[in-house]
């Protein structure tokens, strides 16, 4: 179900190819810093990362398609929101205020699990992340922030199942991942309230 969204004022940038993102190491062990272009280039520097999961009321899940303008997978639908920690920001803070900046949303969030992977998006740049997938429950309306999304919608988990068996190049890789180990592993955040 497509949503008739409200926008956030399209002169809001959060996010810069300068901002100062955490290197890790495989253990999630930190080592150092990298700023965000340059930690996307080639096959990607590993870097700590976050997904975000909302669900509303009737267990559907809101997901997003990747602004026009973002360097990786662009036009993309995934997860309701994902970014990075900057230096400094511990998770807890950057996974709210990310929330806020690309949704407008606020909402209590429930870390799953965490994990590492790899995907090439062309020659010049790649996702290389050990990422923190959290969830969490809001019915509140989304304020799009037009520089990091241009679509939104609502969707069953067994509808989003077969669209991403039918359609699996639409779906950003790390969603593809993450969905199929909440499936899994996590079916209780899939419930209706």
């Amino acid at each position: 179900m497509a949503l008739d969204m409200e926008m956030q004022d399209a002169d809001r940038i959060v996010s810069f190819d300068d901002e100062p993102l955490v290197l890790v190491d495989e253990h999630d062990r930190e080592i150092g810093y990298m700023d965000k272009a340059s930690a996307h280039l080639g096959h990607g520097t590993l870097h700590r990362a976050f997904s975000l999961f909302i669900f509303n009321a009737k267990g559907e899940l809101l997901l997003q398609q990747r602004a026009a303008g973002k360097r990786l997978w662009p036009g993309y639908w995934s997860n309701t929101c994902c970014s990075h920690p900057r230096r400094g920001e511990t998770l807890d803070h950057a996974i709210h205020r990310r929330l806020d900046e690309e949704l407008g949303l606020k909402s209590q969030l429930q870390y799953l699990f965490k994990f590492q992977y790899q995907a090439q998006f062309d020659a010049e740049g790649a996702e290389h992340e050990l990422c923190w997938v959290y969830a969490g429950r809001s019915d509140d309306k989304a304020k799009v922030n037009p520089n990091e999304i241009s679509g939104l919608r609502y969707i069953a988990p067994d509808a989003l199942d077969a669209e991403m068996a039918a359609n699996p190049e639409a779906f950003t890789p790390w969603f593809k991942i993450e969905w199929a180990r909440i499936r899994r592993d996590h079916a209780e955040v899939l419930e209706p309230l």
